[in-house]
């Protein structure tokens, strides 16, 4: 409804034009009023779709794992309107999921995966159901952090957003947090596996804290954003050079969008195990940008491994779909990270995913 007005608004404004009125300063406020209002709507819209799916995940997870949802903080925000106003420089804070299996012995240490969500302003939902299941089954224990820019929190946070930048250390910020709350989390077998632009901070907080993980998986990584700006649409384009964000396009600012941009930064990598994936029919991220990657790595001298997959259902979602092919292919990621990790119970079969995802 709302949106309808918009456009009536809009068409209003069109017709005044054609009949050769001015326009008016009032409608111009009016019709201001109504782009602020069902923005601010969509953010409640976005509030109210987050409270519903955080009951589903007690429905879904529930039976395996014990579920919370921490308030924590991250590094300041990297932009401030007014550096001197009241509150400037103050971390900025989150929520982050946290997934602990039910027959948990707090007296042993289990490993911990740090799982960033995907999306340029995403957020962790459901979606990801199968995969908690699959992980905690293993007796990982699980975070994975709403850091700066994610929906469902309001215009204020997803304004926040650093994509490329702080969010990265958002992310890190949940590791540490899980690390230093709980003695039964075993600060010596932390893992961080993620796909798109979760695969994107998994690189860079393996770039930026090698130390502090003992491997890694990237799936389908945003990794080079001057080629993606060049192949996205214009929407998609707006979205970082917004004033809150960038600020500025990659043709204004180069330097910017390599420095967010994994590709541009694999001299940083200190040969963390490390496993990715592509696949060439790839509909958000194309397998140009994983490839810009490879060879980045390569052309560094970076020991890793990596699949391109040739064209597998489910494009962008390849592998992290429900579907047989998509759950052999995470055997295959579970099995690369349980030889750093080694989780009590390890997935090395199809039966054994099978039987971790669904309630038999």
């Amino acid at each position: 409804m709302i949106k309808l007005k918009h456009s009536l608004a809009i068409l209003l404004l069109g017709l005044l034009s054609l009949s050769g009125l001015s326009q008016s300063q009032e409608i111009k406020s009016e019709i201001e009023e109504l782009k602020n209002y069902n923005e601010n709507l969509d953010h409640r819209l976005d509030r109210l779709q987050k409270m519903v799916d955080d009951i589903i995940w007690f429905e879904r997870v529930g039976d395996v794992a014990h579920i919370d949802k921490l308030y924590i903080y991250g590094p300041p925000k990297w932009k401030e309107k007014n550096p001197t106003a009241k509150g400037a420089g103050n971390p900025v804070k989150f929520w982050t999921y946290a997934f602990f299996p039910k027959n948990l012995d707090v007296n042993k240490k289990y490993p911990l995966m740090v799982l960033p969500h995907g999306g340029v302003h995403g957020d962790f939902t459901t979606y990801y159901t199968h995969i908690v299941r699959e992980l905690i089954a293993q007796e990982y224990i699980v975070v994975a952090a709403e850091y700066r820019g994610s929906t469902g929190y309001g215009k204020g946070h997803y304004e926040k957003i650093d994509y490329g930048g702080l969010e990265n250390e958002d992310v890190y910020a949940s590791r540490n947090y899980m690390i230093e709350n709980y003695d039964f989390v075993d600060e010596n077998r932390v893992g961080i596996m993620g796909w798109s632009h979760g695969g994107m901070i998994t690189l860079f907080n393996l770039f930026n804290h090698p130390k502090d993980y003992k491997v890694g998986f990237a799936g389908v990584p945003v990794s080079d954003l001057v080629a993606r700006m060049g192949y996205m649409t214009q929407s998609y384009r707006d979205l970082y050079s917004a004033d809150y964000h960038i600020g500025k396009t990659a043709n204004d600012n180069l330097a910017e969008y390599r420095r967010r941009s994994p590709a541009w930064n694999t001299h940083k990598f200190q040969n963390t195990p490390l496993l990715i994936h592509t696949n060439t029919n790839d509909d958000d991220v194309n397998v140009l940008e994983v490839e810009h990657l490879i060879k980045s790595l390569k052309a560094d001298g970076k020991t890793f491994e990596y699949e391109i997959y040739q064209a597998v259902p489910g494009g962008h979602s390849f592998d992290r779909m429900d579907t047989k092919k998509a759950k052999e292919i995470r055997v295959k990621i579970y099995k690369f990270l349980a030889k750093q990790l080694k989780p009590n119970k390890p997935i090395s079969t199809f039966k054994d995913i099978q039987k971790a995802g669904y309630r038999f």
